[in-house]
């Protein structure tokens, strides 16, 4: 079984660990250089990093020193907020198979182990700030794009 993020999802999380990457050295990024980074479409970009302002994760500063940047300490913000804002928390609580009411005394035929797949992501994700996962761009550990 396989648990995936929507593209808007992928991005923004990419989109944030590559602010956190700047904030360390106070900087600001834009649009074009974000969607580089990143590897996605500006436009698709543009209105990711909206949302994430218009939900104060982001702060968008317009003008010639204008860009993007985080709202907060990178430290304090886990993946899961991001996961949250843009797909919202049905991968943390919903069922695999998509049946509305799902649970340990009416469970669908995946449920106990899916709960146990699910379960281990919302700790993952909200245990892993984005200062962590920046470090390890910053290090050259891991990359926001893949190889081409």
């Amino acid at each position: 079984m396989i648990i995936m993020f929507s593209k808007a999802c992928e991005y923004s999380i990419k989109a944030v660990i590559y602010l956190a990457t700047r904030s360390e050295q106070n900087q600001r990024a834009r649009l074009p250089e974000i969607a580089e980074a990143i590897g996605s479409p500006e436009a698709f970009t543009a209105k990711i990093l909206q949302e994430l302002a218009r939900k104060k994760l982001l702060i968008s500063v317009k003008g010639p020193k204008g860009g993007f940047e985080l709202n907060g300490d990178a430290d304090e913000i886990s993946l899961y907020k991001i996961v949250e804002i843009m797909d919202g928390d049905s991968l943390f609580h919903g069922c695999a198979l998509g049946f509305k009411k799902c649970s340990d005394v009416h469970p669908c035929p995946v449920h106990n182990k899916f709960k146990a797949i699910r379960d281990h992501l919302t700790g993952v994700l909200l245990t892993t700030s984005i200062k962590e996962a920046a470090g390890t761009v910053d290090e050259g550990q891991s990359f926001l794009t893949s190889l081409k």
